[in-house]
């Protein structure tokens, strides 16, 4: 059984009095472990498809289930807990606060746990080192460089040890340099620590870095 499991999904949208149909009967299966990318135009429906993996939006049809969790019949409260614990979301605009340095924005999500706060400090130096930013743990934001910025939200992203990471063009927003950084680290936490990742980017140097690409294409799914 795969670790994320998708059964004839579809999703339509209401405007006005029109419909419009983003995708119909997708199915996608993606194991434990596996680094899968998703690619397409603009409009194509990939962060649609984000979204009601982890829960954000509802499927008109279909299911998806998530280890043994079936996400479509969850409830808004249970949807928010078992979002806080199983999925790290990865944006391409950072998404930190500014009022808070690049530590307190990893330890976020652990203010939700039950984290003593000396556990809640091994966990964020343990992912900061692992990003690379042990160094720059008092730094807010403004201070960091934008690959930077994007390295401390992939370690707030995965400081739960989530059982999936959704990563929504993560270097949209970056220079080459930094979106190969970014790429490799993401490589790492799939390759050494075994972390299930579903990519959405433009980029095809990024879906390089995948074990696997499909294409999103007016509602159908091709691998």
């Amino acid at each position: 059984m795969a670790l994320l499991e998708i059964r004839n999904l579809s999703k339509v949208y209401q405007r006005d009095s029109q419909m419009i149909t983003v995708f119909e009967g997708i199915d996608l299966d993606i194991e434990a472990g596996e680094f899968l990318v998703l690619m397409g135009p603009s409009g194509s429906g990939k962060t649609t498809l984000l979204n009601l993996v982890a829960g954000l939006d509802k499927p008109t049809a279909g299911t998806i289930s998530v280890g043994a969790a079936e996400v479509t019949e969850m409830s808004p409260r249970q949807l928010a807990a078992w979002r806080s614990r199983h999925v790290g979301f990865i944006f391409q605009l950072y998404n930190l606060l500014p009022v808070l340095t690049a530590y307190q924005n990893v330890e976020l999500p652990l203010l939700l746990t039950h984290l003593s706060k000396s556990e809640r400090r091994e966990h964020v130096m343990t992912v900061l080192e692992v990003v690379g930013l042990s160094d720059r743990a008092d730094h807010y934001p403004r201070q960091l460089s934008g690959g930077e910025e994007q390295r401390v939200a992939i370690a707030r992203a995965v400081v739960s040890d989530p059982t999936v990471i959704l990563a929504d063009e993560p270097t949209g927003d970056l220079d080459a340099k930094s979106a190969d950084e970014v790429l490799t680290l993401m490589q790492r936490l799939n390759g050494e620590f075994n972390k299930t990742i579903l990519l959405v980017t433009h980029d095809q140097r990024a879906a390089e870095r995948g074990h696997a690409v499909m294409h999103l294409d007016k509602g159908v799914l091709t691998g």
